[in-house]
């Protein structure tokens, strides 16, 4: 098969005629630099269609003022494949509070504006100038997100699913490695029918009197765009009745994320259909293996080394991913949308292959950096019954939420099996757990499980900081994240802060905390500022909530509803504006910058006797 070496993947003319290709069956066109490691989906997607024996070419950061770029390698014989990258272009382009940011981590030396906002259209429309009658198929994070209406923060009003925005041929959605396969032997037989796609983890988009349904698959209506996207006579102002179409519309998606009851969402615009198919059934240990034994190269382009590399890759370039999928169902998080409730996971063996792999390089100085995923003790499905057809993850039910669900396996030793095995390889002095656990998963196990776990855990795998993400203290608001109550997280620091000192190791927790989440006001502010005062944590960055596509909270944020199954989409307080500003200065009290700013949120909450206790200088 072609590609099966771990050279990188052509980006010019001269790097296909040097393997001695005419053409590509099919060419990626990514807004992130190319790195060849399975971290990143262009990657993955790219060295799994070769080993089925296709031609890829990698089109990385074009010009988008012109379609030359994108005549670079020519026409594909099969298809244009386009992301926008690892993150969602707005996302990477701009902060919370939409100002420009001045790194992008996935570009060459860091730099920002290498590629454009709304990538994925912008891509499309191109490469439709450069070639007609070319497939063009969208995925990763920004399509996926974005593949059915969605409200976007940037523009502040809803958009249409970008199927339509961008004239794309298919959006693959999800981790997509299923679809693109599915997908490939469609394309390679014979033509493909796009408006009549039953691939699962795909959308299209046809014409509604021309819709046919599919007799394995449950068909579920969505409301229609122009009920979800109403707005005043002027165009301005978003009607309620449209607020509330949009929430009903959320909650449906959120009732249908299961891959184990196959059912169908359609979205009428006008006389157009937009169809989501359901997702892809998760893949299975020995699929994920095979993923992840592909010939990466584990390296970026050598045409970056005069511009910096690309600090994306250090982070993850000694690092493992030993699962994929969460359970946790966090409103803000869009993870349940992409990589699913599911969790899969990587056999014990393949990850000490890939162990040693990363062992054998010559820059490789004894560190693994991570091993895990979302959420690193996760290991397995929360409960048998995930895996059943017709059964799958709870509709109306989340396994962590309110509390830890008592069907929820329990992974802890197994996972700190899996660290002690990857230490004891020779070459290997430490491995890190640095994506972050599940504290509330922790201490919902049995109490000699989380003492074990924790010793050898704090003796072996922090390096020095262990980040975990509580995000706030008031009991409605953590209620509306989805997150468990903060007492919870006390016990945790605990409990960490003792098996530290058991294991002679100075080590601090980290934890995150968010400003500005529907659901929380100006007090539930203060009470988190003098929460952190009381404790000593002074947060090194203050995370302001980000109402990015695809997630409940950004539907709260819209809506002032809450959209979760069993909430019948009840009002939520949504902090804006000024309001939002002072939440944020309140995480970093201290700082004199903000002074201002928490004395206005302190005499408007009438608590200015705690004036002199929030604006006190303190030392880290």
């Amino acid at each position: 098969p072609h590609s099966m070496k771990s050279d990188l993947l052509p980006v010019s003319r001269d790097d296909m005629d040097a393997r001695g290709w005419d053409l590509c069956d099919y060419i990626v066109v990514t807004g992130d630099a190319y790195i060849d490691h399975p971290s990143f989906g262009t990657a993955v997607i790219s060295r799994l269609l070769g080993s089925l024996g296709r031609r890829v070419g990698v089109i990385t950061q074009p010009r988008w003022d012109r379609p030359d770029d994108f005549m670079v390698l020519g026409r594909p014989r099969l298809a244009f494949l386009v992301t926008a990258g690892a993150l969602d272009s707005m996302v990477a382009h701009y902060t919370a509070a939409l100002k420009p940011r001045h790194e992008d981590v996935y570009s060459p030396g860091g730099r920002p504006g290498m590629r454009p906002d709304r990538a994925v259209i912008t891509y499309t429309g191109r490469i439709r100038q450069a070639f007609s009658n070319v497939p063009v198929i969208a995925g990763g994070i920004e399509a996926s997100l974005r593949r059915l209406s969605h409200y976007d923060y940037w523009s502040d009003r809803l958009r249409r699913s970008v199927i339509l925005d961008a004239k794309l041929d298919l959006v693959i959605y999800g981790m997509g490695e299923q679809a693109a396969a599915a997908v490939d032997r469609v394309l390679n037989d014979e033509s493909m029918d796009f408006s009549s796609c039953t691939i699962p983890g795909t959308v299209f988009a046809c014409s509604s009197r021309a819709y046919t349904p599919y007799t394995g698959y449950d068909d579920i209506i969505l409301p229609a765009w122009e009920e979800v996207s109403a707005r005043d006579p002027s165009g301005n102002i978003p009607k309620p009745e449209g607020q509330l179409q949009f929430a009903r519309s959320v909650q449906i998606r959120l009732l249908h994320e299961n891959p184990m009851k196959p059912s169908r969402l359609l979205e009428a615009y006008g006389d157009r259909l937009v169809v989501q198919n359901p997702p892809a059934v998760p893949l299975d240990s020995k699929a994920m293996d095979r993923i992840y034994a592909l010939p990466f190269a584990r390296k970026a382009h050598p045409m970056y080394r005069p511009l910096g590399d690309v600090p994306a890759l250090q982070e993850v370039r000694f690092s493992i991913t030993s699962s994929r999928g969460c359970y946790g169902s966090c409103s803000f998080c869009a993870l349940r949308s992409h990589q699913g409730r599911i969790v899969q996971s990587r056999n014990r063996e393949s990850i000490l292959a890939e162990a040693k792999r990363i062992i054998e390089d010559p820059e490789f100085k004894g560190h693994i950096h991570d091993v895990g995923g979302p959420t690193a003790n996760f290991l397995h499905p929360a409960c048998s019954r995930q895996l059943i057809a017709d059964m799958g993850p709870c509709e109306n039910k989340e396994c962590l939420f309110p509390r830890v669900c008592r069907n929820a396996g329990d992974d802890h030793m197994e996972f700190l099996g899996l660290l002690r095995d990857i230490r004891k390889l020779p070459g290997v002095k430490r491995v890190f757990v640095r994506s972050g656990i599940r504290y509330d998963y922790l201490m919902a196990a049995p109490e000699s499980v989380r003492t074990r776990f924790l010793l050898e855990f704090c003796a072996h795998h922090v390096s020095g900081q262990l980040k975990v993400a509580p995000e706030h203290t008031s009991p409605k608001v953590l209620d509306i994240m989805g997150k468990p109550p903060i007492e919870i997280f006390d016990a945790f620091a605990q409990a960490f802060a003792l098996a530290s000192r058991r294991a002679g190791k100075t080590q601090y927790i980290i934890p995150y905390f968010m400003s500005g989440h529907p659901g929380a006001r100006l007090d539930d502010a203060v009470d988190l500022a003098c929460y952190l005062r009381k404790r000593g944590f002074i947060p090194d960055q203050v995370q302001d909530f980000y109402p990015t596509p695809g997630t409940a909270a950004s539907c709260m944020y819209y809506t002032g509803m809450d959209p979760r199954p069993g909430r019948d989409n009840a009002p939520i307080h949504i902090p804006k504006g000024r309001e939002k500003r002072l939440q944020r200065a309140l995480l970093h009290a201290h700082k004199k910058e903000n002074r201002s700013l928490v004395l206005e949120a302190l005499r408007r909450t009438g608590r200015m006797d705690l004036a002199g206790t929030l604006l006190r200088s303190q030392r880290p």
